[in-house]
């Protein structure tokens, strides 16, 4: 088959989308050799190097290249057209409008509808962009992925799409996270970062629908009798200042390290720092599969997240659930994995067994089923 992707996200994006799709095209070209694919993107960066043999198709005409956005969401399908496409992927929710009058079969990842959920933790602008464009991938695309049982069935709720052309095809997370450091190594990381032997972490944007505020509550909760600080590996602005309010006020702003404000964090030492960790601590309201659940997984470190939404498929029996509206609750949990041993193990033994659901080549070959059955 030649298959083609909006790899726009892949060259572009750092986390998320971008994580999803340089995982899923890697992990397609190692395990399908015997399948073209092309990488259907407004422009390149270092950022992801394709593997050997995947060609990247570009605007070429001079109107094409002045305006991207045009390109990717209508005229890439003459490009597609014209390089003979059979399959064409929607990696992150939209399809080229249009497509579905060229006779090319498409699939599209649908990652979640918090937009729809949360519409008001959006500007309203980008909600109405959202909609249009998740609506038309949902009604057209021959075959709709959902990360997770709770993607497909919020894709059923808001947009009648029928059960029947949803298929859940969980995701996989960089290989890197499953290559155990020795100790010296995680050790020497935490030295260049400045960072304590004991920490918790937090990965994530540091927006509301995450929580953090909570987390915060909850160490205030433990203040004088649970000191092992929080590391913070994300980026926010009005609520990441909330929150930096609140540690002023109870005196806890040597216990938040904000490793985005230490210079030069590298993704290569992000492996070694959930490795070091005590625990990922990931109360969010609401996430389509959250992915920072199965980085902790093969990385052999504790998680503590949210009853509900999808977090019981991603944890499985590994993880430590709480009600992510109570700080009472999160400390408690915090406490346990910080003092309970023989709980530590079992988690970690649990969480490499389940994180095996998840591998780079169950992912692929999940979604080469759906290319196949198109």
């Amino acid at each position: 088959m030649n298959i083609g992707f909006d790899a726009k996200r892949a060259f572009q994006n750092r986390t998320g989308l971008g994580n999803y799709s340089r995982t899923l095209i890697r992990s397609l070209a190692e395990t399908y050799p015997q399948h073209q694919y092309l990488l259907f993107a407004p422009k390149t960066k270092p950022l992801f190097r394709p593997p050997a043999g995947m060609r990247a198709v570009l605007p070429v005409k001079a109107h094409h290249r002045w305006l991207k956005s045009v390109w990717r969401s209508r005229w890439m399908v003459r490009d597609l057209q014209r390089q003979q496409v059979d399959v064409f992927h929607g990696l992150s929710a939209e399809l080229p409008f249009g497509i579905h009058r060229t006779g090319i079969k498409t699939a599209v990842t649908m990652h979640d509808l918090i937009f729809e959920r949360y519409p008001r933790q959006y500007n309203p602008v980008d909600v109405l962009t959202y909609r249009k464009k998740a609506r038309y991938a949902c009604e057209h695309a021959s075959r709709v992925i959902a990360i997770s049982e709770q993607t497909k069935a919020d894709l059923v709720q808001f947009y009648s799409t029928p059960a029947n052309r949803i298929s859940v095809c969980y995701q996989a997370c960089d290989p890197a996270f499953e290559t155990l450091h020795p100790q010296e190594a995680i050790t020497a990381m935490l030295r260049q970062y400045g960072l304590p032997a004991r920490y918790f972490l937090y990965v994530g944007s540091v927006i509301e629908r995450k929580n953090l505020l909570r987390i915060a509550e909850a160490l205030h909760l433990l203040k004088d009798r649970l000191n092992i600080p929080l590391v913070v590996l994300g980026d926010g602005r009005q609520y990441k200042e909330k929150v930096k309010q609140f540690l002023r006020q109870k005196g806890l702003e040597q216990q938040v390290i904000w490793l985005n404000e230490v210079a030069g964090f590298a993704f290569k030492d992000l492996p070694a720092l959930y490795q070091g960790a005590t625990a990922l601590l990931y109360p969010s309201l609401f996430e389509g599969f959250g992915i920072p659940i199965l980085e902790a997984l093969w990385s052999r470190t504790p998680v503590i997240t949210s009853q509900g939404s999808c977090f019981l498929e991603t944890g499985g029996n590994a993880a430590l659930y709480v009600d992510p509206l109570n700080p009472a609750a999160i400390a408690d949990a915090m406490e346990q994995v910080s003092e309970n041993g023989t709980l530590v193990e079992g988690m970690k033994e649990k969480g490499i067994a389940h994180a095996q659901n998840f591998t780079i080549h169950k992912c692929a070959a999940a979604v080469m089923n759906v290319y196949e059955n198109l």
